[in-house]
């Protein structure tokens, strides 16, 4: 076992939660995106009055998956059926460890009966890898992984560019660009669209609700894409608001999806433990972080499950067989959590924020707007009467709704409209990370509320994991 493995750092730290809780990281960053084009605000109100153009090149893992064996080789690291899974489709893949626990999850491309392109966090990218070349499959691989976080001016290149435009009125530029109606691309399908003299592919999707088209190609081709995308936009007489890093963030906050549960990698024994030692102290899972005031001493109490995620009607039963799914048959019949989004009482976050304006005391936890992104993955403790019975996940202010908002898991005896009580800030003063000042805890009354929040989502999703009720 190599010294610069996860597990090697976990033998010698002794505790995972007190390793993730302490990691001197920093703040996590949306990479090489412009932190704002405007101002956030305008950025966030333009997927609900206008259109938004996205810039998603830069912060997510890239990794192609080809070769006779691709499709079992997915099939079986995912809880996706693959019975559906035609050409020219996409898919929501989310792989689970051996005990059942969420470990990330990727948009898939299906684009040749034999290749694939998935897309998304860490995670989800270094668990394929490791498990292509810990079975016996006949795949492979290309891995390209997200742009460094602080790129130091040095140049960034990538396979794809990947953009994304979306609100009420980005239909008009997709009829400018492909110089008449595009097709009719049903919801999480793949057709081509004209942008200038290219063809592009075109995912039907819209992360916060909206109607919209995402769109990728050669990397190299992407200043010639933008310039076509903003000129459309002119010509159709379309206010076109880019997005900066500050506001994308935030988007998922009005569409429900919690996009950095921790990888439930951390303890298990057999494939697990191997991942451990195969993993390098420069991973995500070594390198990464917890934020917020649930402590526990064991990890296993921060992993989620698909079920309390809302992505229980994607297991594929009738497969033979896949990696988790004994223990999704034994977490069926229980009383899982289920997610929620939570609406933070205004009172109580202006109060958190004013005692930053009152010298020679303690103040509360800075909240940071649009977007507290202290911590890879955050945990807070949601209260009724005394008893934790829930944890907020991913937070952040949305314009939109003037208001904060969270995404979490509660218990099922909690009901939509309950008013809990969120632990706001870490133990002790703060732990050790960098992206964490000196601070005393604040209790924030938080309603508990639809996932997805916005009315738009709910409504105009297609049938969705968004639209789902946990069972």
């Amino acid at each position: 076992m190599s010294k610069s493995s996860l597990e090697a750092i976990l033998s010698e730290k002794g505790n995972a939660v007190e390793m993730l809780r302490n990691s001197r990281i920093g703040m996590y960053v949306y990479p090489v995106v412009a932190p704002e084009f405007s101002n956030w605000r305008d950025e966030q109100r333009a997927w609900r009055d206008s259109a938004v153009l996205f810039d998603q090149t830069h912060h997510m893992d890239e990794l192609i998956v080809e070769g006779p064996d691709a499709e079992k080789f997915l099939a079986h690291h995912g809880i996706n059926s693959f019975s559906n899974f035609d050409l020219n489709r996409a898919k929501h893949f989310v792989p689970v460890t051996p005990n059942g626990h969420v470990i990330g999850d990727h948009i898939i491309f299906r684009e040749r009966q034999d290749k694939f392109i998935l897309v998304g966090r860490a995670p989800t990218a270094n668990w394929l890898q490791f498990c292509a070349a810990y079975g016996e499959w006949n795949v492979r691989i290309k891995h390209d992984p997200r742009s460094p976080s602080r790129p130091e001016g040095e140049r960034v290149l990538r396979t794809h560019y990947r953009y994304q435009i979306q609100g009420p009125e980005a239909p008009k530029i997709f009829e400018k660009l492909n110089r008449g109606p595009i097709p009719d691309i049903k919801f999480f399908h793949v057709d081509k669209i004209n942008i200038g003299s290219k063809k592009v592919q075109a995912l039907r999707h819209g992360m916060s609700g909206a109607p919209g088209l995402e769109i990728w190609g050669p990397y190299e081709d992407k200043p010639y894409i933008l310039a076509c995308i903003l000129e459309a936009a002119k010509e159709a007489g379309v206010d076109l608001v880019r997005c900066g890093s500050r506001a994308y963030s935030t988007n998922t906050l009005e569409s429900g999806w919690i996009p950095s549960p921790l990888p439930g990698i951390y303890t298990g024994d057999g494939m697990l433990k191997a991942y451990r030692e195969w993993l390098g102290a420069d991973s995500y899972e070594a390198g990464g972080s917890i934020g917020g005031s649930f402590i526990s001493k064991n990890i296993e109490d921060y992993y989620v499950n698909p079920f309390e995620l809302g992505y229980d009607f994607y297991i594929g039963w009738k497969k033979d067989d896949f990696i988790g799914k004994a223990a999704l048959q034994k977490m069926k019949g229980q009383k899982n959590r289920k997610k929620v989004t939570f609406e933070w009482n205004a009172e109580d976050v202006v109060n958190v924020i004013a005692s930053a304006f009152r010298p020679g005391e303690d103040h509360y936890k800075w909240i940071d707007f649009p977007q507290p992104n202290y911590a890879s993955s955050s945990a807070d403790m949601v209260m009724h009467d005394g008893k934790m019975v829930g944890m907020s996940m991913f937070n952040g202010y949305s314009y939109n709704e003037r208001c904060m908002l969270s995404l979490g898991v509660v218990d099922q005896s909690v009901n939509e409209g309950d008013v809990l009580t969120l632990i706001w800030g870490e133990p002790d003063g703060g732990s050790g990370k960098t992206s964490t000042e000196r601070h005393k805890q604040a209790e924030i009354r938080v309603r508990v509320s639809p996932t997805p929040y916005a009315r738009e989502a709910r409504e105009n999703y297609a049938d969705s994991w968004r639209t789902k009720k946990t069972a």
